[in-house]
C-alpha cells in the first residue's frame, strides 16, 4: 500500500494486487485476488475466501493490507493459524508465505496491477471531521454511496462518531427531507424490542392500551439508524432480516403486512464476525446488513486529526453557549501536545466533552493543561462513579448516553485491570474467568490500553 502526494496533500492509495491460493484441502486450487484492504477467510458466507474445511472456524483469519505491509490476524479460531509449525495471532506475510487453518494450507502470492482507492478532497463530510487519510478515505466512500439505497453498517469502538456517520449518509441522501428515526437496540427492555420496532395493535398485550407505530413506521420515506445491532437478541433477528429484505412490517398482534420505505444504518461497536462465528448473531442478518461497511479508526489512530476536531469543538461551544458575542478560545502549545499525544480510550466523544468542560470552567479564553484534564482521567478508573458524578453530568449538561458510556468506560477499564492482573496478565485464563473470547478481551483491553500476555 503506498499514498499519492500532490502537493504535500494526499490524494490517492494504491494497493499492490495479491492473492491467496489454496494449495491443499477441500478447495485446492480456488483462489481470491486481494483487491482491498481487507478480506476475511473462514466458513461462513460472509467471508471474502469461503472454505468448507470442518477445522476451520466461521471466520478464521484476516488479511489486511497497510503502508507498512500486510499482516495476517487470527479473528479468534477455534484450532488456530500456523505459518510453519507456529502458531500465530498476528504475523507479517510476504510473497510465498503458506498459512495452515485446519486441513487446508493457503499461500500469500503477489500479482501483476495495482487498485486506486480514492481519497476525499474534504477534511469534513457534514458533522464528521477529519484530515487523516482513513478520514479522507471514509468520506469518499460516503459521499459515493449516500446517493444510493444501499444499507450501511457502520463498525467502531464507543464514541467514534457512528451516528454521525448516519446522520450524514441521510443529509446527503434524497431521503434528506424525510424523517431521520434513531434506535438504540441495548435501551430497550428485550420483552419491548419488537414493539418498539414493528409496532403493536391495541390491546395485543397488558399495557397496549393504544395502537403503536413503531420505528420502522415512522421512518417511513426517510432513514432510521439501529444503533448497537449487535445486542439485538437473536430471536429477533429473523424478523428484521424480513423486513429489510420484503420491506414490510406486522405490528404486534396485528394480521395485516405494512409496507415501509426507509434507508436502514446499521451501527456496532460490537465484532459482529466473532458473534457470527459464536453463534449469537445471524450470519445472513450480517450480510443482508453489510452491503456496504464503514470502519470507524479510534481516535489513538488518527492523532493528526485531533487539533482539527478540538478547534472545531470550540468554535461550536462559542457559537451554542456565545451567540452573538466576539469571544474565541485558544489552546496553549503544551496543552494541545497533551491532547494529541492521549489515548482517548472514549475517542472523538471524550474529546468533545473534555473540550466543552475546559471552555466552560477555564477561568481565561485560552485554556491551558490544567483545564484539558480528560474525562477519564478525571473519572479514576479504579472508581464507579457515585451520586455525586451522576449530579455533575447533569450539571455539565452531558447528555444521559454519554454520561452513562463514561460509567462504563470506568467499570470495563477497571474490571479488566483487576482481571489480568489476577491471573498474571494471561489473556486465555483471563477471558476463561470472565465469560468472554479471547478476541474480544484483547480487543477491550487494547482500547484501555491495557497489556496482557498470550497463553
Amino acid at each position: 500500500m503506498t499514498t499519492v502526494f500532490v502537493d504535500d496533500k494526499a490524494t490517492k492509495r494504491r494497493l499492490k494486487k495479491s492473492k491467496l491460493v489454496v494449495l491443499e484441502g477441500p478447495e485446492k486450487g480456488k483462489e481470491l485476488v486481494i483487491d482491498r484492504e481487507r478480506v476475511t477467510a473462514g466458513r461462513s458466507v460472509i467471508c471474502d475466501l469461503q472454505l468448507t474445511d470442518k477445522a476451520v472456524s466461521g471466520t478464521h483469519f484476516e488479511v489486511v493490507a497497510s503502508e507498512n505491509g500486510v499482516m495476517l490476524h487470527d479473528l479468534g479460531s477455534t484450532n488456530g493459524t500456523f505459518v510453519g509449525d507456529l502458531r500465530v495471532k498476528e504475523v507479517w506475510v510476504k510473497p510465498g508465505t503458506v498459512i495452515r487453518v485446519g486441513q487446508s494450507k493457503i499461500q500469500f502470492e503477489p500479482v501483476k496491477g495495482m487498485v486506486e482507492i480514492d481519497l476525499s478532497k474534504d477534511d469534513s463530510f457534514y458533522e464528521l471531521v477529519g484530515k487523516s487519510i482513513r478520514m479522507r478515505e471514509i468520506f469518499a466512500t460516503l459521499e459515493k454511496v449516500a446517493g444510493t439505497e444501499l444499507t450501511c453498517l457502520v463498525r467502531g469502538e464507543t464514541g467514534t462518531g457512528k451516528e454521525l456517520v448516519a446522520r450524514a449518509v441521510h443529509t446527503a441522501s434524497r431521503r434528506a427531507k424525510q424523517t431521520f428515526v434513531v434506535q438504540d437496540c441495548s435501551a430497550i427492555p428485550k420483552d419491548l424490542i419488537e414493539s418498539t420496532l414493528f409496532g403493536h395493535e391495541k390491546g395485543s398485550f397488558t399495557g397496549a392500551t393504544d395502537r403503536h407505530r413503531g420505528c420502522f413506521e415512522q421512518a417511513d420515506g426517510g432513514t432510521i439508524f439501529l444503533d448497537e445491532i449487535g445486542e439485538l437478541d437473536i430471536t429477533l433477528q429473523p424478523k428484521l432480516l424480513r423486513v429489510l429484505e420484503n420491506r414490510e412490517i406486522k405490528r404486534v398482534g396485528g394480521d395485516r403486512t405494512i409496507s415501509v420505505d426507509c434507508r436502514v444504518v446499521a451501527a456496532t461497536n460490537r465484532d459482529l464476525r466473532q458473534m457470527v462465528n459464536e453463534g449469537t448473531f445471524r450470519e445472513d442478518l450480517y450480510y443482508r446488513l453489510g452491503v456496504v461497511q464503514v470502519e470507524l479508526p479510534p481516535l489513538r489512530d488518527r492523532p493528526e486529526d485531533i487539533a482539527l476536531l478540538a478547534n472545531n469543538f470550540l468554535t461550536d461551544f462559542c457559537n451554542r453557549r456565545h451567540p452573538g458575542e466576539d469571544k474565541k478560545f485558544t489552546i496553549t502549545k503544551d496543552a494541545m501536545a497533551r491532547l494529541i499525544s492521549f489515548p482517548w480510550p472514549g475517542n472523538v466523544r471524550e474529546l468533545k466533552n473534555t473540550i466543552e468542560r475546559a471552555a466552560s470552567l477555564a477561568d481565561d479564553v485560552e485554556l491551558t493543561v490544567a483545564d484539558m484534564m480528560p474525562t477519564s482521567q478525571r473519572t479514576p478508573a479504579h472508581s464507579m462513579p457515585s451520586g455525586a458524578n451522576a449530579e455533575q453530568y447533569v450539571e455539565d449538561e452531558v447528555p444521559f448516553k454519554e454520561a452513562k458510556q463514561q460509567v462504563i468506560d470506568a467499570f470495563e477499564s477497571s474490571y479488566l485491570k483487576v482481571l489480568l492482573e489476577k491471573h498474571n496478565n494471561n489473556v486465555t485464563r483471563s477471558a476463561q474467568a470472565a465469560g468472554l473470547t479471547r478476541y474480544h478481551l484483547r480487543e477491550l483491553a487494547k482500547r484501555y490500553g491495557i497489556r496482557g500476555e498470550a497463553g
